[in-house]
Order: structure tokens, then sequence, then C-alpha cells
């Protein structure tokens, strides 16, 4: 089990636990497989899609609504830092995207006609930028300069983090039911 590391007050640890979880793996494969992961959460959790292990931690749903606003977030993040010189990133607040936009009445398989095809537009984007092009940064405003191969790499990581919290999630749900 992974601890709690915030991402906004302790921003080298957050990198650094990403990075661990993604090791020596190659991070486009590692999220080429999340869809699939994901799906098979879905399908395992159903009735307990929502239920939350404790009050204030997320449920599988939320925790998948995070990875597929995270998508969203970060492509565009790789498209500022290929298309400018060196462009401010600016954060979110995850918990109030997953509270506010993601109300819990939204159909898991909506989620995923968004976060596939997106994920799908992003690994090709990697696929078909130069190496040297990688190596293109931004000023994350939390977390200084982020290269586009390190934001690549620490999405990966952020997929193992959350669809570990998910599978927690739905372990501890099991358990109650």
């Amino acid at each position: 089990m992974t601890s709690y590391i915030d991402p906004v007050a302790q921003p080298n640890a957050y990198q650094q636990l990403l990075l661990t979880l993604l090791g020596n793996d190659d991070p486009a494969d590692v999220q080429a497989a999340t869809p699939g992961a994901i799906r098979e959460l879905l399908a395992e959790a159903r009735e307990r899609l929502r239920a939350r292990p404790e009050p204030k931690e997320w449920s599988v749903y939320e925790c998948v609504a995070h990875i597929a606003d995270a998508e969203l977030v970060v492509g565009g993040r790789y498209r500022w830092i290929l298309a400018h010189d060196q462009p401010e990133l600016l954060p979110y607040d995850q918990d109030l995207w997953v509270d506010r936009l993601h109300p819990g009445d939204e159909d898991p398989d909506e989620l995923l006609s968004v976060f596939e095809p997106l994920r799908a537009a992003n690994l090709e984007l990697w696929r078909r930028t130069p190496v040297e092009d990688r190596a293109r940064f931004g000023l994350h405003r939390e977390r200084g300069p982020e290269s586009y191969e390190l934001t690549f790499r620490l999405l990966a990581g952020h997929d193992r983090f959350h669809l570990e919290q998910a599978r927690r999630a739905l372990d501890a749900a099991t358990k109650r039911a």
C-alpha cells in the first residue's frame, strides 16, 4: 500500500513516488494498458462502484473519474510544452474536479468514452514526437520545470497510483459487503 504524499505540499516526493511506481517500465506500455485495467475494475466493482472506503477517500468511480480528468489536463500540458517555449503549466485541484465535475450519477461508460480516445491521441502524440523534442519543458507552477518526457512518465506512475487506490477502495467495499 502506498502512503499518502500531498502533491502540492510535497511536490518532489510526489514526483519521486510516481516515478518509483513506474520503475523501469515503458511509460507508453503502462499507459496503453490502463484502459483495459479500468474496464476490468469497473466490471468487477458493479454495485460497489461508488462505495467509499472512508468518508473522505475516493471510490472506484471517483478514482476513474480522476484518471480521466488527469488525461485531459496532461494532454493539454503535452501540447503546450511541445508547441510553446517554456509555457506555464497550471495546477488543478483534483478534489474540486472530482467533486464538482463528477457528482456520481455519471455512467462510467461516459467517462471511458472521453478517456479512451484522449489516451489513444496522447499515446500517438508520444510515438510521433521526435526523441529530441521530448526534452522540451514547461514550468509547472507547483513543481518547477517539467519536460514532456518527465510529464509522460509521471502520468504512467499516476495511472498505477490511482488504479491501486481504486483497487483498495473496491477491496474495502467488498469486505464490508
